[in-house]
């Protein structure tokens, strides 16, 4: 047990520490602007990018593992849609982002970092096929959804343009798909320019961690909304448990690809969540409390996960004879 909090002390205390400096130092979030852009722009898709363009093709076409997984996040995302939509009725823009919040883990945030961590460098091709395909559903059934509650205002051909112009243009997509290509045409960057990618893929989960908590002390949680933990029990117990199912059901699969999809799908709720609440004005306190919520419930849901993986006691197939 002592190998699996030394594993997991890293990531939630990096978490800790941001929560610490943002209570203890009065800067304003918009501070946070840079580091954001940072995150998302430039380190995050440098991971992605060398975890892809390093990996044979043919490790990437793994038709039946992105449909167990993306299943697994589809149905996790449609429950807390409906558990959304029972607290807040006839409210589809409220009901969207909760489901986010069930459905949504971080898994650019703390993901890559952990799932590595804690299986091995083989567990670099799953993450990332699980990161881009997860994406390209949500980033596709949010505007979709908000586009529906909204459909007095929008046409059927505006709705898809908006879909397809987030999907092409959401910078951790075009750099997995950049690494893709790189790993078709078997690329070799220059030394120097890889080095540099280097360095910033190292840089991607300390300076995310560290800014999820000081994002999540910004925003105290005074009371926690009714309907968070029921979203939290289908994020951190049911969306792995079904991604169990699935896997076991689709597969047999790697075992270290079994255990690094159900550490993605035991993530807790992502930041995104909230940055989706803010962008589209829906939900947005709640958002806030889904994170912080569902993050220190995390400490032990995950903790747990990752302890049944270090010990073998995780099942890789549920049906197995």
């Amino acid at each position: 047990m002592i190998d699996v909090i030394n594993l997991a002390l890293p990531y939630f205390g990096l978490i800790f520490i941001g929560f610490a400096c943002g209570k203890l130092k009065n800067i304003p979030h918009t501070a946070l602007a840079w580091m954001d852009f940072f995150i998302l722009y430039v380190s995050l898709p440098a991971l992605f990018y060398r975890i892809l363009a390093k990996t044979p093709i043919e490790q990437l076409a793994q038709v039946s593992f992105i449909t167990a997984t993306t299943l697994g996040t589809i149905l996790a995302f449609t429950l807390s849609f409906g558990i959304g939509l029972m607290f807040r009725p006839g409210r589809l823009r409220d009901a969207t982002i909760a489901a986010l919040a069930g459905g949504y883990g971080n898994i650019g945030y703390m993901g890559p970092g952990l799932a590595l961590a804690t299986v091995g460098q083989a567990a670099a091709v799953p993450v990332a096929l699980i990161f881009c395909f997860d994406n390209i559903f949500l980033f596709s059934a949010v505007p979709f959804l908000m586009a529906l509650s909204m459909r007095g205002e929008m046409s059927a051909g505006a709705i898809a343009l908006q879909v397809i112009r987030r999907i092409v243009t959401h910078p951790l997509l075009v750099a997995s798909a950049l690494g893709v290509l790189t790993a078709t045409l078997q690329f070799h960057p220059p030394v120097a320019l890889d080095r540099l990618l280097e360095f910033l893929q190292a840089a991607a989960a300390p300076t995310a961690l560290f800014t999820l908590g000081v994002t999540v002390a910004l925003r105290p949680l005074e009371r926690v909304p009714v309907e968070i933990p029921a979203l939290a029990i289908v994020k951190l117990i049911l969306h792995p448990a079904m991604a169990l199912v699935l896997l076991s059901l689709l597969g047999p699969f790697d075992p270290v690809w079994v255990a690094a999809a159900i550490l993605m799908a035991s993530l807790p709720p992502a930041l995104n969540v909230f940055v989706f609440a803010r962008q589209y004005n829906a939900w947005v306190e709640e958002a806030s409390s889904a994170v912080l919520f569902g993050t220190a419930v995390s400490v032990v849901t995950l903790t747990g996960v990752m302890w049944l993986v270090r010990t073998g006691n995780l099942p890789v197939n549920l049906f197995a004879p």
